[in-house]
C-alpha cells in the first residue's frame, strides 16, 4: 500500500485529529468520506476535552474495527498501534501530548496524525 500519513497530516489544517485520519482511509471502513467525517466530529481534543485518548489513535481505530469487523483482532490492533504511540510519543492522552498543565508540548496535532496513520497502515498491511 502507498503511503497516505502526508495526506491525514495535510487534512489536519480543516479536520480535528480523528476526522484526519478517519477521512485519509475512509475506503478501507467502507464509508464514503462525508459520513465517516461526520463520525469523527466528536472525538478531537482528545474525545473532546483534551483528557481523553488522542482523536488520531480514537480515528484509526474506527477505521481498523470497521475493515476487519472482529472484537478480538481489532482490540489486539488497537492496542499494538497504543503501544508504539505511547513509545514514540510519551503518551496517549491528548492533555499529555499537548502539555496542558506541564508546558512541555511531547507532539503536534499534525505529528499525532502522521503517527497514528503510520500505525494504522502497518496493521491494514497485514491483512
Amino acid at each position: 500500500m502507498e503511503t497516505r500519513t502526508h495526506i491525514a497530516a495535510e487534512k489536519k489544517s480543516c479536520m480535528n485529529c480523528a476526522q484526519a485520519v478517519m477521512c485519509t482511509y475512509h475506503d478501507f471502513a467502507g464509508m464514503d468520506e462525508e459520513s465517516i467525517k461526520h463520525l469523527g466530529n466528536c472525538f478531537g481534543s482528545g474525545c473532546g476535552n483534551m483528557e481523553g485518548t488522542c482523536g488520531a489513535l480514537v480515528g484509526a481505530g474506527v477505521v481498523y474495527g470497521m475493515h476487519i469487523k472482529d472484537k478480538a483482532k481489532g482490540a489486539k490492533g488497537m492496542r499494538l498501534m497504543m503501544d508504539k504511540f505511547q513509545e514514540r510519543n510519551g503518551a496517549t492522552q491528548c492533555r499529555q501530548l499537548k502539555g496542558v498543565g506541564t508546558g512541555k508540548v511531547l507532539r503536534e496535532c499534525a505529528l499525532c496524525v502522521s503517527d497514528a496513520a503510520e500505525f494504522l497502515e502497518e496493521l491494514l498491511a497485514h491483512e
